[in-house]
């Protein structure tokens, strides 16, 4: 049974068949004084596992404890009630679906996390935020064990930039996930940034079929991160209300053995493995290609000396700069 506590939340109940009721009016009577925030899912299945997706912990650990307790002395003493993140999962979602669902971190202009906003209303160029949500994201820079770059084409049903070359995965790390994708700053100034990892394997199954066994988190490098704003004007016209504001974390990666690809058409119309003389015959003007504009920045600032000697680049600390934002504005 789905019984709606409120407009916050649903609960799927199947502990018992007599003592719904019980559980259900206590349940409601607490989502209504924890004043959860909005679109939070919480099913209470079978094996008492609360899933509370987006809500902070605190306030979920208030809600288990009380429900525990009203559990224990609702005819379900044996219950087990936990809180879990959600695990993310693409399988039959559209783009739209996504821009709804999926919820970003949004940054001030020094990466600090300021809240949480979908993707929709993050890229949204509008009069009250005509720049949209700066928000985080990562762009991954996938080689061949020889050097070679993949890049992708985006799907012509992408919302934003569809249809242009770009460089192996672009995205953005996600509040309430499993893996936790949100990293503090101390993870940030040392480098390790398992939360951007996490999403970049996330995100390389998902848009590339890419196993994640094959991309470990721990074979990433992060090199530094980049700060720009672009409205989507070849789409959307030249008052466009779609574009990019990020803060966009740059990672490398060099898997040992060639990855399987298995491009997801929702996401990707095209991929390819490229040289840098390959990529610059690509990137000039007469080939009639069109470029996601962080890419291009990318391309034309930083690229040639990362991939230049690329052992270097991911075996040494030669080019980390994780404290440095560079704005591209």
């Amino acid at each position: 049974n789905t019984f709606v506590l409120s407009d916050w939340a649903t609960v799927l109940c199947r502990l018992c068949a007599k003592n719904n009721s019980v559980c259900i009016r206590y349940m409601q009577a607490q989502a209504h004084k924890l004043q959860a925030p909005p679109r939070v899912p919480v099913s209470l299945s079978r094996g008492s596992m609360l899933a509370a997706t987006g809500v902070c912990r605190s306030r979920a650990g208030r809600f288990v404890k009380s429900l525990r307790q009203s559990l224990a002395h609702s005819g379900c003493p044996g219950a087990r009630v936990d809180v879990t993140m959600s695990t993310w999962a693409g399988t039959g979602m559209t783009q739209q679906d996504f821009m709804q669902r999926d919820e970003c971190l949004v940054v001030d202009n020094n990466d600090n996390i300021v809240g949480t906003a979908n993707k929709h209303d993050c890229h949204r160029f509008v009069p009250s935020q005509p720049h949209g949500a700066l928000h985080r994201a990562f762009s991954v820079f996938l080689f061949s064990p020889d050097g070679k770059l993949l890049l992708q084409q985006r799907a012509a049903s992408k919302v934003t930039f569809p249809s242009v070359w770009t460089n192996t995965c672009c995205s953005h790390p996600l509040a309430g996930q499993l893996p936790d994708e949100v990293d503090k700053p101390e993870q940030i100034a040392d480098g390790s940034v398992p939360g951007v990892k996490a999403a970049a394997v996330r995100k390389l199954a998902h848009e590339l079929g890419i196993p994640p066994e094959q991309v470990p988190a721990s074979s990433f490098t992060f090199l530094t991160r980049l700060h720009y704003c672009a409205a989507d004007t070849h789409t959307h016209g030249p008052n466009a209300e779609w574009g990019e504001h990020e803060i966009d974390y740059i990672l490398f990666v060099r898997p040992s053995q060639p990855v399987t690809l298995a491009p997801n058409p929702d996401e990707v119309d095209a991929v390819k493995y490229v040289d840098q003389r390959e990529l610059a015959a690509m990137m000039d003007p007469s080939s009639g290609l069109r470029w996601s504009p962080w890419f291009r920045i990318l391309a034309e600032r930083f690229l040639d000396g990362w991939w230049e000697d690329l052992d270097l680049t991911l075996g040494t600390t030669l080019h980390h700069d994780h404290a440095t934002i560079h704005r591209i504005l």
